[in-house]
């Protein structure tokens, strides 16, 4: 994906340098803020492909900027950065829409490695696999279009970030099918991903029967199954 812009939003002007240095050795643009209200700019006039946001900023949080292009439809992926190894924020970052979270101090190598398999996921993976198998697959009165990689409820959009829509293609890909916590994490986030939490896919699983189901907290389509993990049923299942 070398080319592709990345948004830096970091405060530490030593710490931002030297990431924009070693992610333009390997070829990408490079755009850099300080402060929310500038990466908040930045990502509605330059259309970064990610963004790498520290948790803690001058004038706001990594997790307010998070939540806000979140909700402004901005798909694109969001990669956390922070100096606290917590649970709770992890799992903050993850229920506000992050993609991924990486704690400091961190290599440079794993950092790239993380940015790649994220651009990857988002644009290559979901591009190629398009054209492997049914073009659209209906779940209740959701369509999800697998050649324009989008969600339509009712012929209106449904806004879903690259890892939300990756989990429900998988999951509709195998109607029925039960899978584990740690499957689905195998499946749709990868070895070299680092959120190995169960929670991780609870969070997502959440956040899609939010968005897809008539009642959320009642599910027909995505479903637990008890002892294992999640499965989909397209036409609905009671109970």
């Amino acid at each position: 994906m070398s080319g592709e812009r990345i948004l830096v939003v970091e405060d530490e002007r030593a710490v931002a340098r030297g990431l924009a240095y070693a992610l333009e050795r390997e070829g990408y643009t490079v755009l850099l803020a300080e402060t929310g209200a500038a990466a908040l700019a930045q990502a509605r006039e330059e259309s970064p492909a990610l963004i790498l946001l520290d948790v803690r900023l001058p004038d706001t949080s990594g997790f307010d900027i998070c939540r806000t292009l979140r909700a402004e439809g901005r798909r694109l992926p969001i990669l956390m950065l922070t100096a606290r190894d917590e649970e709770v924020d992890k799992v903050l970052g993850l229920e506000l829409g992050a993609d991924d979270y990486i704690v400091k101090p961190y290599s440079l190598r794993e950092l790239i490695s993380r940015i790649r398999a994220s651009l990857r996921r988002a644009y290559g993976e979901l591009a190629a696999d398009a054209d492997d198998g049914p073009t659209a697959i209906a779940i209740g009165d959701v369509i999800l279009d697998l050649e324009r990689l989008q969600a339509r409820r009712n012929g209106r959009p449904v806004d879903l970030t690259p890892t939300e829509f990756r989990l429900l293609r998988y999951l509709a890909r195998n109607p029925g099918r039960p899978f584990s916590r740690d499957q689905l994490i195998e499946a749709v986030w990868g070895y070299e991903s680092d959120v190995g939490s169960e929670r991780t896919v609870d969070v997502h699983v959440r956040h899609l029967r939010q968005k897809l189901e008539p009642d959320p907290a009642n599910p027909r389509h995505l479903l637990t199954v008890r002892g294992i993990g999640y499965k989909l049923e397209p036409t609905g299942e009671q109970g």
